[in-house]
């Protein structure tokens, strides 16, 4: 067993009990922020050798790079808030550009405006852009009103939206956009979990055009509708873990690193975790894993919970990180703003998007002789070049960026990072499962559930997760908290 604190457990924090938090990725970590904040004395077990989870801090050609998640949603508050929280509000950071394009049909196209998840309102931008055909326009328009009853309790976006619209917008639009968030199949992928506003637009709207045009006049009223949709943070979204981590360590947590929890034993008091050598004794647990670790350790206390976790399915991905002489490279990647491009699987290219990262984040550009991008490859249901060596998949993704924007230099360094099993699926159903996951779950007093397979793959949504994990675990274990 390895710690990276010395100390017993606890340390200096308050006496409102002791929770083990099992899982360090930024969950993990954010339930333990939380509960340290509340008075509660934390145990934080990662079965690895490094905190974060898909968020990694890394160095290319001597400059900083994202290894994992590169951004967050800044229209949600909650991992803003806690990156402030730690000490990096001075550090975030809106997009240098926001400026990004679709390489379909042969060719860079502009990202059209008017859409909301790719689901068009405004035929207009998507016209102009060149990415559906005339056809695939004229399908967009010639949508047919439906009861909006049609909807049900839960339907697949792509499915949903090629009825009502065609597949060529779902294919040439909706996939990358929606599918590059979780790695999967818009076909497959939950409305209701994945794209809640426009399940209710589709439940109030004959129309979905109508529904979508809802929507983006709601959205443009909103005070935040002016700021940028995403953030970063100088340096990298991977600097957020090892911050939070220091702040709970001054907080007193222990965190114990190599050291997966093995068994979960309930006691009169709360609950045993059987970690590496040691036995920790706990008042409550939060439970910040994959689906696969979660349903091993619940398996003899929640098998209902375990067989639901057993169910969900994750896809693997790779992402390709190159450096370049600025020099070297084509005007269309180092003029003009571009922040990058998505890739329509319907294409047929091997990777999925590129990001120019110098680019579309200031600190990447900090070298004016050093140009970073990456690109990303594989997704559910296509995983197959994900069995190439690293340095295939660098060629196959400068072959692709020579297709696409004329690149034929060779990078001055490279690294691929592989995240298997990376991004949980949400197919139709998903949020029923995860209903029926808390309430075996919450059968176990002190002890709860978090992560990106519950309420949404992002960090915000992650940090959110988090917090309602740790309040319900402080709440069982009658610990004084604060509001929130």
């Amino acid at each position: 067993m390895r710690t990276d604190r010395p100390g017993g457990p606890g340390g200096p924090a308050g006496t409102g009990g002791h929770v083990v938090v099992i899982g360090g990725g930024i969950a993990g970590l954010a339930a333990a922020h939380r509960l340290l904040t509340d008075g509660v004395r934390v145990t934080l077990l990662e079965a690895g050798s490094r905190l974060g989870g898909k968020l990694r801090a890394g160095e290319l050609a001597g400059a900083p790079v994202d290894l994992g998640a590169e951004s967050v949603l800044a229209r949600r508050p909650e991992a803003l808030d806690l990156a402030r929280a730690v000490g990096l509000g001075d550090a975030l950071r809106s997009p240098a550009t926001a400026t990004a394009h679709l390489w379909t049909r042969g060719a860079l196209r502009p990202m059209p405006r008017g859409h909301v998840m790719g689901v068009p309102g405004d035929l207009g931008p998507l016209a102009a852009s060149g990415v559906l055909s005339p056809e695939g326009l004229a399908r967009i328009g010639a949508e047919h009103a439906l009861p909006p009853a049609e909807i049900g309790e839960d339907v697949a976006v792509g499915a949903y939206v090629a009825a009502r619209m065609g597949r060529e917008v779902v294919d040439r639009l909706v996939e990358p956009l929606l599918g590059g968030v979780y790695a999967g199949d818009a076909y497959r992928i939950s409305m209701r979990a994945a794209v809640p506003q426009l399940f209710e637009a589709a439940r109030t709207h004959a129309l979905l055009g109508d529904g979508v045009r809802e929507l983006q006049r709601r959205a443009a009223e909103q005070p935040q509708a002016a700021g940028p949709v995403f953030a970063g943070i100088d340096g990298g979204i991977g600097r957020l873990p090892p911050a939070v981590a220091e702040a709970c360590r001054a907080a007193g947590a222990r965190i114990l690193l190599d050291t997966p929890a093995r068994e979960l034993t309930r006691t009169p008091g709360g609950w045993r975790v059987l970690a590496g050598d040691e036995a920790v004794e706990a008042d409550g647990v939060v439970l910040a894993t994959p689906a696969g670790p979660a349903a091993r350790l619940l398996a003899g206390h929640a098998p209902a919970a375990a067989a639901e976790l057993r169910g969900v399915e994750y896809a693997s991905m790779a992402l390709v990180t190159l450096a370049f002489r600025r020099c070297d490279l084509p005007a269309p990647v180092t003029e003009g703003g571009a922040s990058g491009f998505l890739v329509p699987p319907v294409d047929g290219r091997t990777i999925k998007a590129s990001t120019f990262s110098s680019n579309k984040w200031a600190w990447a550009g900090a070298d004016p002789g050093l140009f970073l991008l990456r690109t990303s490859v594989g997704r559910h249901g296509d995983e197959k070049d994900l069995d190439r060596e690293d340095a295939d998949l660098v060629g196959v993704s400068l072959t692709d960026l020579g297709a696409a924007v004329g690149l034929t230099a060779r990078p001055v360094a490279s690294t691929v990072t592989r995240w298997d099993g990376g991004l949980p699926q949400y197919p139709v159903g998903h949020l029923d499962r995860v209903a029926r996951i808390r309430d075996a779950v919450a059968a176990l007093p002190g002890l709860a559930v978090c992560g990106a397979l519950y309420d949404g793959v992002g960090i915000p949504a992650c940090v959110a997760s988090a917090h309602r994990a740790a309040d319900a675990v402080t709440a069982a274990i009658g610990t004084p908290g604060t509001d929130h």
